[in-house]
């Protein structure tokens, strides 16, 4: 039986552990079996990102097991921000990590977008090992537009599509180390639909933020701003369709982004997205899938982004639901099913 080893990402560097359980999900289903880095039994290796275990890295290397790795970007953003020395000191060496992988001991590498191999080759240049860009992608019967029976940490009326209001969601792991910007962002464009747009959309826009966020953070929100706004904390895997389906637009806030899985899994279950054209989201979000306009200056120095633009590509979605969230399901479908994506990778294991 082949057997392949798959290393979870190094502490600091990107990657998404449920990346990791639905991949080993899916080869188990085709009779492949998973295992632990080791050189002497596993036949190739797929990398999440980086590795600490270079020492195994380099046996199963010597011994001609075939490496492959899986790169998103890279930390940028500790580097325009204060976010403190220990994790400057973590986002440094998951850069280096990553690099060296990729120039020393990668076969193939697997890009989770064209952004993403465009970013890597322009600061380290092109590695002499072949490269393809395989989309991040969700089961499409979990992940879908129907509504489900679903219970969970949130009150059931979170779970419903809100008739009296609209509701712009935003889903992020951590809001934390550098990302509050995609937050201040979010909450000025809902002061701005609600201020200047309430006449034109008849009902006013809530946020609704899923994700880590400290404390201070929603303390200072709560004495700066009147908009609805309402926190749901980290939200388990099982839930998020029901959040998705529970809302009018999602926005993407992340600047940059290789791959971000919150918009295949809002496409997958018909939730419109809304972003800036910046990293990876012109490439996912294309059609009536959603909305994605020009930033308007330097995302890379951390700008101000044209808020009014991406409120009138809001009211746009907002009110046109029914074409919008069509499109967002049908492209999903086209292009971030699971099978898809298992033989992408698989091609690039040379199983």
């Amino acid at each position: 039986m082949t057997r392949i080893s798959i290393v979870p990402q190094v502490s600091g560097v990107g990657g998404m552990v449920s990346f990791r359980a639905k991949f080993a999900t899916g080869l188990q289903a085709r009779g492949i079996e998973t295992c632990d880095l080791q050189p002497a039994t596993c036949d190739s290796v797929l990398i999440i990102g980086g590795t600490r275990d270079l020492a195994n890295l380099w046996r199963a290397k010597r011994r001609g097991v075939r490496i492959v790795q899986r790169l998103n970007g890279m930390n940028w953003l500790h580097r325009h921000q204060r976010t403190g020395i220990k994790h400057f000191l973590r986002a440094e060496y998951g850069n280096r990590n990553l690099q060296l992988i990729r120039s020393r001991l990668a076969d193939h590498i697997v890009y989770q977008s064209e952004f993403s191999r465009q970013w890597w080759e322009r600061v380290y240049g092109p590695t002499p090992v072949p490269s393809s860009v395989v989309y991040n992608a969700v089961d499409l019967e979990m992940y879908s537009d129907k509504r489900q029976a679903t219970s969970g940490k949130l009150q059931a009326a979170s779970y419903k599509l809100p008739t009296n209001h609209y509701r712009l969601l935003l889903v992020e792991g951590s809001l934390m180390g550098g990302y509050e910007l995609g937050l201040e962002t979010a909450v000025k464009l809902v002061e701005l639909l609600n201020i200047e747009h309430r006449a034109r959309l008849g009902n006013p826009v809530e946020l609704l933020v899923a994700g880590r966020v400290s404390e201070a953070v929603k303390s200072r929100w709560a004495e700066k701003t009147d908009i609805p706004l309402e926190w749901a904390g980290l939200v388990p895997a099982e839930q998020i369709p029901a959040l998705d389906r529970a809302a009018h637009a999602l926005y993407s806030s992340d600047i940059n982004a290789a791959c971000p899985n919150s918009v295949i899994e809002a496409l997958a279950c018909g939730l419109p997205v809304l972003a800036f054209d910046t990293g990876a989201l012109p490439e996912l979000v294309t059609g009536d899938a959603g909305r994605v306009v020009p930033y308007g200056s330097d995302p890379w120095q951390l700008e101000s982004p044209d808020i009014p633009a991406l409120a009138q590509a809001a009211i746009e979605i907002l009110l046109d639901q029914p074409r919008f969230r069509a499109a967002a399901r049908a492209r999903a479908e086209s292009a971030f099913g699971l099978d898809q994506m298992l033989d992408d990778y698989l091609a690039a294991l040379e199983i």
